[in-house]
C-alpha cells in the first residue's frame, strides 16, 4: 500500500470524489456520505468531520466577503437596503456552495492521515477523562 498524500486526499474530497478511488461519489445527498463506495466499497463514513466544515467555511466565506465589506466604503455611503440585498445572497450562495466541498476535503485529509499511519479503525478508545475519579487533596 502506498503512502497517501495529504493533498491528494483533499482534492479528492474537494471535488466530492471518494478519497480512496477517486471514481465514486463522495456524498449520495447534500451532505450525506456515500458508504461504502459504490466503486472500490471504502467506507467513508469512518471519518466525522463534525464542527470543522462548518468552522471553516465561516472562516473562508468571511475572509472573501465580510472582511473586504468592511474595508470597502460602500457599506457606510450605500443604502442598507441595497448592501443587505447584494451581499446577503452571496453570503448564502457561497457559504451553501462551499459547505459539502469543504467537508469532502476534510474527510480526504483524514483518510489520508489514517492511510499515512496506519488503520486505526479497530483500536480501542480511551476513556474519558472525569474528574470525579481524581483525588482530591
Amino acid at each position: 500500500m502506498r503512502k497517501a498524500s495529504v493533498l491528494t486526499g483533499m482534492a479528492r474530497g474537494f471535488i466530492g470524489r471518494c478519497p480512496n478511488c477517486a471514481k465514486g461519489r463522495l456524498f449520495r445527498r447534500y451532505l450525506k456520505v456515500e458508504s461504502p463506495c459504490r466503486a472500490c466499497g471504502h467506507d467513508n463514513a469512518q471519518y466525522p468531520s463534525d464542527d470543522a466544515p462548518p468552522y471553516f467555511t465561516i472562516l473562508i466565506v468571511g475572509h472573501l466577503v465580510v472582511a473586504p465589506l468592511l474595508l470597502f466604503p460602500i457599506i457606510w455611503e450605500w443604502p442598507a437596503e441595497r448592501v443587505l440585498a447584494i451581499f446577503l445572497p452571496a453570503v448564502l450562495i457561497l457559504t451553501l456552495g462551499l459547505l459539502p466541498r469543504v467537508k469532502g476535503a476534510v474527510i480526504g485529509v483524514q483518510w489520508a492521515l489514517r492511510r499515512a499511519g496506519g488503520d486505526t479503525s479497530d483500536a480501542v478508545d480511551e476513556p474519558a477523562w472525569n474528574p470525579a475519579s481524581e483525588p482530591r487533596g
